[in-house]
């Protein structure tokens, strides 16, 4: 039975949008997730929600604690993940308020526990693939439904994922660039690798609310500015998972 898992923030936590809603507080053996799960339904399906920093965003990107959130959603019955992110775009054409449906990550984070493992068993090495991390599928979903709804997003995208909760210089933005990433944030990694890890294909749309700082012919990003940028279209993101929730078997 599909039970979909959602992580993301502020409007996708709706009472109009969840049905039968519910909390549910929980512990893993990694400690205790963000926040508590929040158990209902979209579109007749089985959902938990999940605030990746904290119902008031009250975590910084390097203290989530990744694994408690993947495996509280695994433990919750999640068969799939989907994930929503705000990012900053690296490239001219991905402009503010465009949505990226990422297919690849570049992970710049260095103070994050990055797997599930911390020792193996005795001649039980786990190294998990991550050539094409998010899921074919659900990437497909998410393009067939901003196609649908009409909305402006780019059908892939590389995110890289720096440690936060400081913006990049200059120097390091054109460094990014160069490395072939499209946008940047702070959380996709290791979120992304630990729910391969844990066997739960996983997606992530990324919204575009600000060019990081490598444009000179405009001011640096400023949290203010992904806040407005953010706050103005988080109804197009809870309209594309609504969307997708609609299609998924």
């Amino acid at each position: 039975m599909t039970k979909i898992g959602i992580i993301g923030g502020s409007g996708l936590d709706d009472p109009q949008l969840l049905q039968n809603a519910h909390d549910l507080d929980v512990d893993t053996i990694y400690g205790k997730p963000s926040a508590p799960l929040k158990v209902g339904t979209i579109e007749g399906k089985d959902v938990v929600l999940l605030a990746r920093h904290g119902r008031e965003h009250t975590v910084p990107p390097t203290f989530v604690n990744y694994r408690a959130n993947i495996q509280a959603l695994k433990d919750a019955g999640c068969t799939l993940i989907l994930a929503t992110t705000a990012c900053g775009s690296l490239r001219e054409e991905i402009d503010r308020g465009h949505l990226v449906i990422l297919d690849q990550f570049i992970d710049f984070t260095r103070r994050r526990p990055v797997s599930f493992y911390e020792e193996f068993e005795p001649h039980g090495a786990v190294h998990t693939g991550m050539a094409d991390p998010f899921d074919d599928n659900l990437r497909s979903l998410f393009n067939d439904a901003c196609k649908s709804l009409d909305i402006t997003h780019h059908e892939t995208g590389t995110v890289i994922t720096i440690e936060g909760s400081r913006f990049s210089t200059r120097a390091e933005s054109n460094m990014f660039r160069m490395w072939g990433a499209d946008v940047i944030n702070m959380s996709v990694a290791p979120e992304c690798i630990l729910a391969n890890e844990a066997g739960i294909p996983y997606a992530a749309v990324a919204m575009s609310t600000d060019y990081d700082c490598w444009k000179t012919d405009e001011a640096p990003v400023t949290w203010d500015d992904i806040l407005e940028v953010f706050k103005g279209n988080v109804e197009k993101v809870t309209s594309l998972i609504v969307e997708v929730i609609k299609n998924i078997d």
